[in-house]
């Protein structure tokens, strides 16, 4: 029966850490089902789920530090399962762009976790405006709303909570 294992590496990016966690995984008899990976300032970080057979993940479990070593990289391990969801959750993409300043991301997620709404995936970038210089911020998520929450009162408190923050954004139905 297979099991599930998360996995959380981060190290000095170098060409090739890829191909070096694949293959040890791979070598692990571990397959990776999902991932998420990104260079943020001159780290790799990777977020990984994988799966095996218990043995696999158990010998993985057991032999993390000697990977840790053998990759040069702090490696967080911890079992999981598919959580069946307890609630229909309809998925959302919000978008959001602005001028950076301290908090936008905290004013975001306490903006949906107020009203029970998942935040599933979250990617934010900072970056130079052309021309000008002035350091932007920009945000994608994707959220998931349950089923009874009034949509057309959600967007209305978003925008109004967004024109308050000076943000330009934008929440449409997940394609």
């Amino acid at each position: 029966m297979s099991q599930k294992l998360v996995i959380t590496a981060l190290g000095e990016d170098r060409p090739g850490i890829v191909n070096e966690l694949s293959n040890t995984l791979l070598t692990h008899q571990l397959n990776i089902e999902d991932s998420r990976m990104s260079i943020l300032g001159g780290e790799f970080a990777i977020l990984l789920l994988v799966t095996g057979s218990e043995q696999a993940i158990n010998h993985f479990i057991d032999t993390k530090q000697e990977a840790e070593s053998a990759l040069n990289m702090m490696l967080t391990v911890k079992t999981t399962e598919t959580k069946a969801p307890s609630q229909t959750l309809i998925p959302y993409d919000v978008e959001v762009l602005s001028i950076d300043y301290p908090g936008i991301v905290h004013k975001l997620a306490s903006f949906f976790s107020s009203r029970q709404i998942n935040i599933v995936d979250l990617e934010t970038d900072r970056y130079a405006a052309p021309h000008t210089g002035t350091p932007m911020f920009s945000l994608y998520m994707t959220i998931g709303i349950p089923a009874e929450t009034s949509i057309s009162g959600l967007r209305e408190e978003f925008f109004n909570m967004c024109d308050e923050l000076n943000l330009d954004a934008k929440i449409s139905a997940t394609d």
